[in-house]
């Protein structure tokens, strides 16, 4: 059995002229990151490794969201294939997990982590929002052949706003 919880960074602040791979969240992003990682403890395995796009707003969410859950911070792992939007590319990074790891909690972008979640969870979802929480479930125990999985919890921050 194979656990994947897809969450797509907070808010960001587009009100500087910087780099799109170094946006910080702004205030609404920092508020709602706080809100979904304070809702998710109970639906977050037992054990598990973060993986993060090192694009700052998706960092930053990832260490706060760490934080909240107690987790090291000093654990999460940048990997450069994450600063990705294209769902291919996602789906290639997670089947590449080392399959000593049964759950994976990552951090990504739009629309890389929508569309993954349609084509490999069992719920539509028209769009996971900023700071959504995705839980996917697979029958397997080889990351490299996931296939259709069950969406077990979906969390934004609308739900308790």
């Amino acid at each position: 059995m194979k656990n994947l919880v897809l969450i797509r960074h907070a808010k960001s602040n587009w009100d500087m002229p910087l780099k799109d791979i170094d946006r910080p969240l702004d205030q609404r992003g920092l508020q709602d990151a706080h809100l979904v990682s304070s809702k998710i403890q109970k639906y977050v395995p037992k054990k598990y490794i973060i993986w993060s796009s090192p694009a700052k707003r998706a960092s930053d969410t990832a260490i706060i969201f760490a934080q909240n859950v107690l987790y090291p911070i000093e654990n999460i792992v940048y990997k450069d294939d994450l600063y990705t939007f294209d769902e291919k590319q996602l789906e290639e990074t997670i089947k590449s997990c080392a399959n000593t790891f049964d759950s994976v909690i990552l951090f990504g972008h739009n629309a890389a982590i929508t569309n993954f979640v349609n084509k490999f969870g069992d719920v539509f979802i028209d769009n996971v929002p900023t700071s959504g929480f995705v839980s996917l479930e697979f029958e397997t125990d080889n990351w490299g052949e996931i296939k259709k999985g069950r969406t077990k919890k979906i969390i934004i921050p609308k739900d308790f706003k």
